[in-house]
């Protein structure tokens, strides 16, 4: 399957600017889009404003100026949007199906209506035969499997992901990884995911947006024109290496521009 970006874009920032009450200017001129279909991440050293981006994006915080189309920001409803943060933040009294179950418990759906849709998606994530399991007896991937879930079962036309692997041991994550390219490419999302690993935004996105130190701001994007599915072979093939190689010279760019570099 070619990895060709949907022309009508679901989320679009356009010049903007985040300067909090304290002075500090988080953000300076962001613009970019992302496609009905399409996986971008966002990579950058710590404190570029990543993250920051994610929540205006997501409605949790407002721009200081500028344009920000997005779900979240319009008429749609809330649901159209889910956020997965790097801590899986799961219920530690509840269940994984009541986990997953919650988002539509709070728009009003009882656990018998919502039961077939629940085990739907824990079946997507790997966890069909877990719903009855507690946080506690799950490990690092399974928690964030569930955390997934709890964002896919909502059907959401966007995932925002703030570093969701950055905790698991790197058998996990590029298990995850490969995982979520395929729930991302059945269920048509558009994908805004934030990593500081060059490794993964390579092997996961169909292009890679590279921030600047504070004020953050796009400095580089890197296409990553590779078909799907993407399998352990891609990431040990020349053509992986050299785009890997493309992005860490554009971190380097950036930082030397920075004044971070050596």
């Amino acid at each position: 399957m070619s990895t060709s970006v949907a022309s009508t874009p679901t989320i679009t920032l356009r010049d903007v600017v985040k300067c909090y009450a304290s002075g500090t200017l988080a953000l300076q001129g962001i613009s970019f889009e992302v496609g009905a279909r399409e996986f971008v991440s966002l990579l950058g050293p710590s404190g570029c404003g990543k993250s920051t981006v994610l929540r205006l994006v997501a409605g949790l915080d407002e721009a200081t100026s500028g344009r920000i189309a997005s779900p979240a920001l319009g008429s749609a409803t809330t649901r159209d949007t889910a956020f997965v943060f790097q801590d899986p933040t799961l219920m530690p009294w509840a269940s994984v199906f009541d986990n997953v179950w919650l988002p539509l418990r709070l728009a009003g759906r009882s656990k018998a209506d919502a039961t077939a849709q629940v085990r739907q998606v824990l079946a997507l994530v790997g966890l069909g035969d877990f719903e009855a399991a507690f946080p506690v007896e799950l490990s690092g991937g399974m928690r964030m499997r569930t955390s997934i879930a709890r964002a896919l079962v909502t059907q959401p036309r966007v995932l925002l992901m703030d570093e969701p692997f950055a905790a698991l041991d790197e058998i996990t994550r590029q298990r995850l990884n490969a995982d979520l390219l395929a729930w991302w490419h059945s269920n048509a999302l558009a994908v805004l995911f934030v990593t500081h690993s060059v490794f993964e935004a390579v092997f996961l996105s169909q292009r890679v947006l590279v921030m600047g130190a504070r004020p953050g701001r796009i400095v580089a994007e890197v296409v990553v024109d590779e078909s799907l599915p993407r399998t352990a072979e891609f990431r040990t093939s020349q053509r992986y290496a050299q785009i890997c190689r493309d992005v860490t010279r554009a971190l380097e760019v950036a930082s030397a521009a920075d004044g971070l570099g050596a």
